[in-house]
Order: C-alpha cells, then sequence, then structure tokens
C-alpha cells in the first residue's frame, strides 16, 4: 500500500469526507491539519501545485487533488488501484 498524505483544516466538510472514505477502504493516512499552521499551508500549496483549497490528498508521489477527486477516483474503479499499485 502506498502511504497516502491528506491535508485539511478542522472545520472542512469536505476533509471529513474524504477522511471517511479513506477509513470505509480501511486505510491508514497520514492528516496534516493546516487549520493553524501557515508553514503547512505553504508546503501543500507548493505540493500541490499551488491549489489551496482543502483537502488537498496525495498517494504515493501522486497528486490525487481534493475530496471530488478522489471519489470519482474511487467511482471509476480507479483508487484501489493507485493505493495498492
Amino acid at each position: 500500500m502506498k502511504p497516502i498524505v491528506i491535508y485539511t483544516k478542522n472545520f472542512c466538510p469536505y476533509c471529513h469526507s474524504a477522511k471517511e472514505l479513506l477509513r470505509r477502504k480501511g486505510w491508514t493516512f497520514t492528516e496534516i491539519d493546516v487549520t493553524m499552521d501557515s508553514e503547512g499551508q505553504k508546503e501543500m500549496v507548493r505540493l500541490s501545485g499551488g491549489r489551496k483549497t482543502v483537502p488537498q490528498i496525495f498517494i504515493g508521489e501522486t497528486h490525487v487533488g481534493g475530496c471530488d477527486d478522489l471519489y470519482a477516483l474511487d467511482q471509476s474503479g480507479k483508487l484501489d488501484a493507485l493505493v495498492n499499485g
């Protein structure tokens, strides 16, 4: 299983939804809460190619994007292969 990293903010419903999908799949992930972390936010923006919204999700070296992107990958059947590939 590739490592999963998710950048979040504590008040974000999309972050909660993305984490719930990952938990339902039984996958562990590293959560980086950038609510009050300006350096973490800068790192997230840099790694995501300029995206400032949360969540930002990374699987291994692949930037998945946000919550909608994660769910789209799952619905297309490609999420499991990405994580387990």
